[in-house]
């Protein structure tokens, strides 16, 4: 763990380091929480990770009146966004005192004084309201801006603290600038609160936002379930996001209960043939007369093998579009053999990701934002907030970048999704586990 250096002031929070005496406690930087609390045969229990704990310290790094704090939102829109945007504020300025907080507008690219619009001013009273809303009061967009220009801006603004709220494109551009800053000397802290719908992030056993996805999917899968119901021989094809992770597929198949298949990244599928996806829809319609499916985006990839792999702007690689090539494959099939199907496919990926948080989340956000708060003005850098066993920790972003987070074809969760709808565990090809997927 990465701390800037010696904490010479005291911290301004009403706290205690006496166990016992009704009054909320510090955290010791030696609390440390165990990222795996079950072990398999053959595995060596003593090479697991610890995870220093989050929380607040009884001394800080920064002095509070002298503090400049900034945040930036980066990548796609998520629930919760506004939640820990105004969480950061409020805990900064009415907890530790920060006098001077600013939003970087519209991603990394505000930290670029050739492209960025002016920040903007953070206090209390200018988000009051904010976490009512879906989206970003800060803007966001993807990709990252060249290191060294971004520093110089950290430095020339007197920024100490620079909190990036984003995903997996985020962290890299966040641990690129802690190490420009800790190659320069400048004392500045770099904290990330991880942001991502997709839930793909390591050591974060879940990340915000999610749970409203989830609510959110599962009002759409149930209204599929009745176009399905309501036609003849009628087919619900609902395409959720997750360009390399099912989470949301799975989660949301099980949060509505009326999924008849679902796809998702980890587990390729073969579409035609003896065994093949769509023959074991053929015998659901031939016994039930409807189906509902559920599609992850970055689903069935290997069926798009012979293109070229696109990227977006942060380097991420951008789906081909499975929802339309199922939608007109399985339409296709059924007419070739003579059962025609009445299909309804919808896609709405843009829609749950741009509403308001759930009160679950609103919860969850607010706790991450505050966990953020006291890492960075404890001076901890190159850092996001984990969440493991239900407790906040200081995850080295370093780490967060060697993999992430997938669901495991032999794990509890996916496990549950083929209980739940009754589809093959894979229809046709072998699933290649991944080593690491069932550490998450």
């Amino acid at each position: 763990m990465r701390d800037l250096g010696e904490r010479r002031f005291p911290s301004p929070l009403p706290l205690s380091d006496i166990v016992g005496d009704g009054i909320g406690s510090f955290t010791s930087d030696e609390t440390r929480v165990r990222a795996k609390i079950e072990t398999g045969p053959g595995e060596d229990p003593r090479d697991d990770l610890f995870f220093q704990k989050a929380g607040p310290r009884k001394r800080i790094f920064f002095d509070p009146r002298e503090t400049t704090a900034a945040i930036v939102t980066c990548g796609g829109l998520c629930p919760g966004t506004n939640n820990v945007i105004r969480a950061l504020v409020l805990g900064l300025s009415l907890n530790y005192g920060v006098r001077r907080i600013l939003g970087i507008r519209y991603g990394f690219e505000g930290l670029n004084p050739a492209v960025a619009a002016p920040p903007l001013t953070l206090v209390p009273d200018s988000v009051e309201f904010i976490h009512r809303r879906g989206g970003t009061m800060l803007g966001t967009s993807r990709g990252s801006q060249e290191t060294g220009i971004v520093v110089d801006f950290l430095e020339k603004a007197r920024i100490d603290i620079l909190f990036c709220i984003g995903g997996d494109g985020t962290h890299r551009g966040a641990h690129a600038i802690a190490e420009e800053t800790l190659r320069r000397g400048s004392s500045i802290a770099i904290v990330c609160v991880p942001k991502t719908i997709d839930n793909d992030i390591s050591f974060v056993g879940r990340s915000f936002g999610y749970g409203t996805a989830l609510e959110e999917a599962r009002d759409v899968i149930d209204g599929a379930h009745m176009e399905a119901k309501g036609a003849r021989n009628g087919i619900g094809l609902v395409k959720l996001m997750g360009r390399e992770a099912g989470f949301i597929a799975a989660g949301a198949t099980l949060a509505s209960q009326e999924v008849n298949f679902t796809l998702i990244p980890e587990v390729p599928f073969l579409l035609d043939g003896p065994g093949g996806f769509l023959e074991a829809l053929e015998k659901r319609m031939d016994r039930k007369g409807h189906a509902v499916i559920v599609v992850a985006e970055g689903a069935g990839q290997h069926l798009f093998s012979e293109e070229p792999v696109l990227r977006d702007e942060s380097g991420n690689p951008r789906p081909r579009d499975i929802g339309v090539f199922l939608k007109d494959r399985i339409v296709s099939h059924f007419a070739a053999i003579g059962k025609p199907v009445t299909l309804k496919y919808i896609d709405p990926s843009y829609i749950i990701r741009s509403v308001p948080a759930d009160s679950d989340d609103s919860f969850f956000c607010n706790a991450l934002a505050r966990h953020a708060a006291h890492a960075g003005m404890a001076g901890k850098t190159d850092v996001t907030i984990g969440y493991q066993h239900d407790i906040f920790v200081h995850v080295p972003i370093p780490l967060v970048l060697e993999r992430k987070k997938r669901v495991s074809p032999e794990g509890r969760l996916w496990g549950a999704v083929l209980e739940s709808t009754g589809q093959p565990a894979t229809f046709g090809l072998p699933v290649a586990e991944d080593p690491g997927a069932a550490l998450f």
